[in-house]
């Protein structure tokens, strides 16, 4: 006689639980294969098909424990392990294709149809090992549309697995693959015909008390390796998350460095000036004390221009050390006018090189900003050299026009326009993507940098037209609002 079962509620809400554990788990890995290289892919590779599909097993398995009948059952252990290694090899297998480069659409599709065949035969090849007094057979309808399901969850697994970052569309995508996992379970389940060899005991609590301790046992398994593999992903992140902000450290200094070079000429002009000031002083100093009688309010008021000379060239040697500088950022509030003064004197020398006027207009009675003084520079000196490196062979008035001035919701703006050659049509902002440039000679790194910088102290930096001609570059940044008396 045909032999109905009833599902421990608690069990299956357990193998639901473990099939979304395992896709979210295997979600993440997939990440790191995605990106991973040579023996690190791999690795990453066999951790992935081990977490999805050692957590498809224990879902089905955790699943047919679930199930109890008033017969009596048990498990062929050689053939549960090779369900095991089945559910592994044919995801492990359906990951390799899709994390290859080049991945076509008809490849994802073959090998969700290999994984959801895979998994199909581990979902039966379990079943098989069930031992009872019972024969088992299978309603092919309800068969095939478990093979379906098993081919659909599988192609959306492996899309999902290469296609998904965001946290919150991965968390739904795992609970979404847990259903469809523990749906093609439970459709195969539904396929399965008991027929009873003997009389029955319909005694089922009893016999489904050690089938609850077995899949208790099994899930604690599971959420054991699936914790383990979560705790690996996590600290490869953090790993690749510290490389990634030296790497841009570095890259940020690499500019800076290549950015200075091409003002040497410049910087030597700048400081070359109060050095030959400071000469002419001294010169004067020595002819006014040689004088009978000596001149000393002269020669006073020649070595006081000595002195102030010296003091403004080793302020512009300062200056020049601190782009250089290299070490852990230090923020400080800062007056933002200051910032822009310093990189104008910076800067004089190259933009009279190429009949630059500048103008400012900056706000008085600014608020401070708290930031780092260099990487503000370093911004401030990009969007100018930009300016005049876009007039230096336009015909006509070049100017260079800096404004500051308060903006709305406590923050404040800086703008850096220009009489140039203007932005490319639609290019204002693809500018400030890495390696875009519309200089012949630039590297498309100066403004991708200043907008990281600029974002850094939670600010922000575009790009528009300047009418009737050149360009316009705006930030904004928070201000530190200080007390008053």
């Amino acid at each position: 006689m045909v032999v109905t079962g009833t599902y421990h509620p608690y069990l299956v809400a357990l193998s639901i639980l473990v099939a979304s554990l395992a896709s979210y788990t295997a979600l993440d890995l997939g990440g790191h294969v995605r990106v991973a290289r040579g023996l690190a892919r791999r690795a990453w590779l066999v951790a992935a098909a081990i977490t999805m599909g050692g957590g498809i097993w224990s879902m089905h398995f955790i699943g047919m424990l679930a199930f109890v009948m008033p017969v009596p059952m048990s498990y062929d252990i050689e053939l549960t392990i090779f369900s095991l290694v089945v559910a592994i090899v044919v995801t492990g297998g359906g990951f390799y294709v899709i994390s290859r480069r080049g991945a076509s659409p008809l490849r994802l599709v073959l090998s969700g149809i290999f994984m959801g065949l895979g998994i199909v035969a581990m979902h039966y090849t379990g079943m098989a090992a069930m031992r009872g007094h019972a024969g088992l057979d299978y309603d092919r309808l309800f068969v095939a549309l478990s093979v379906v399901i098993a081919i659909g969850a599988s192609t959306a697994a492996l899309w999902l697995a290469f296609q998904t970052t965001d946290l919150w569309q991965r968390l739904i995508a795992a609970l979404v693959m847990g259903l469809a996992i523990s749906g093609m379970h439970y459709t195969g389940m539904r396929a399965a015909i008991f027929t009873a060899h003997g009389q029955i005991h319909d005694d089922p609590a009893n016999a489904s008390l050690d089938q609850i301790n077995l899949a208790l046992a099994v899930a604690g398994f599971t959420f054991v390796i699936l914790a383990f593999a979560s705790i690996a992903s996590l600290s490869e992140q953090k790993r690749a998350e510290e490389v990634l902000r030296q790497a841009q450290a570095d890259l940020a200094r690499v500019n800076r460095v290549t950015t200075m070079g091409a003002l040497t000429a410049s910087i030597a002009h700048e400081v070359n000036q109060p050095i030959a000031a400071a000469a002419t002083n001294a010169d004067a100093c020595v002819r006014w004390l040689s004088r009978d009688p000596p001149n000393l309010e002269e020669a006073r008021a020649a070595a006081m221009g000595i002195v102030k000379d010296a003091t403004r060239a080793a302020e512009i040697i300062d200056r020049i050390r601190l782009l250089f500088k290299k070490g852990i950022t230090e923020r400080e509030l800062l007056d933002v006018n200051d910032v822009v003064r310093e990189m104008i004197i910076l800067l004089r020398g190259e933009a009279a090189q190429h009949a630059v006027s500048v103008r400012t207009e900056l706000a008085a009675d600014l608020p401070r900003v708290m930031g780092d003084r260099v990487q503000l520079q370093q911004v401030m000196m990009n969007l100018m050299s930009n300016g005049i490196d876009a007039m230096k062979d336009v015909e006509g008035p070049r100017e260079l026009a800096i404004k500051s001035q308060r903006a709305e919701n406590e923050q404040l703006m800086v703008s850096v326009s220009d009489t140039g050659v203007g932005l490319p049509l639609q290019q204002a902002e693809q500018i400030f993507n890495a390696f875009v440039t519309t200089k012949f000679h630039g590297t498309g790194m100066g403004l991708s940098i200043s907008r990281s910088i600029v974002e850094s102290h939670s600010g922000r930096l575009w790009a528009a037209d300047n009418s009737p001609r050149g360009a316009s570059f705006h930030l904004i940044l928070p201000a530190k609002i200080e007390a008053r008396e």
